[in-house]
């Protein structure tokens, strides 16, 4: 398979390394906006830029017909226009918040345990994330996904940097060192706390599960998450 690469920081070379050993050739690794002139007619393209080019970048290689594989976060207030592209172009489109497999079972486990500990008030709900000091959004993708987990089965309306109060589920952001990325949820009352929590060792993880979602949905037309690539 043929994959362009859009955004060569730290993600896209950890990515092009696993691409290749899985038998791909990288025909385009670009730190410039994506074009029909640079990108070289990929079969794919995977897409890790930052907050601000992410939206451009995803819209050029859509309007040519060609499917993205997208994990940049702090954009998403543009996601629906870029899912309604790629459905007039009839191409696909796959965001993901975090393409790691263990963050993936992760997601269904919080919303399996906010489902559960709904019918109990006495306990109070937080979210915490721990990133590197370089990450530009707060609070990360996979932090939103877990909040929006939690609202979807729970009482909560919204979701809010700081401490959560009301209907507003509360999510802590933090930055520290070169952390890749530490999430917890935890359910606190006065007698007890229970807490779920995923730890990243590396970016490796990241980068492989973004390389089987474009394996995936080669050949394939619509908008899908990593639910779909997983048959979770």
């Amino acid at each position: 398979m043929k994959i362009a690469l859009v955004g060569y920081g730290k993600m896209g070379k950890i990515i092009d390394e696993i691409a290749q050993k899985r038998g791909h050739e990288i025909i385009a690794r670009l730190k410039e906006t994506p074009t029909a002139d640079n990108l070289n007619n990929p079969d794919v393209v995977i897409e890790f830029s930052n907050p601000e080019a992410a939206f451009e970048n995803i819209k050029n290689c859509l309007e040519l017909g060609i499917p993205v594989i997208c994990g940049t976060t702090g954009w998403l207030e543009k996601k629906p226009e870029i899912e309604k592209l790629a459905v007039e172009k009839n191409t696909a489109f796959l965001y993901g918040s975090n393409f790691s497999l263990g963050v993936n079972l992760f997601f269904a486990l919080n919303e399996r345990l906010a489902k559960m500990m709904n019918p109990f008030p006495e306990y109070s709900v937080q979210l915490e994330e721990i990133h590197h000091i370089h990450k530009l959004d707060a609070p990360s993708g996979t932090a939103i996904t877990l909040a929006e987990g939690v609202i979807g089965n729970s009482g909560f309306e919204s979701w809010k940097l700081e401490e959560t109060k009301g209907k507003e589920l509360g999510i802590f952001a933090i930055r520290e060192n070169e952390v890749p990325g530490t999430h917890s949820v935890y359910y606190r009352s006065e007698v007890d706390e229970i807490e779920i929590k995923h730890t990243a060792f590396n970016r490796n993880g990241f980068a492989l599960g973004a390389v089987v979602a474009s394996e995936w949905i080669k050949d394939k037309k619509g908008v899908f998450t990593m639910n779909d690539v997983l048959g979770l």
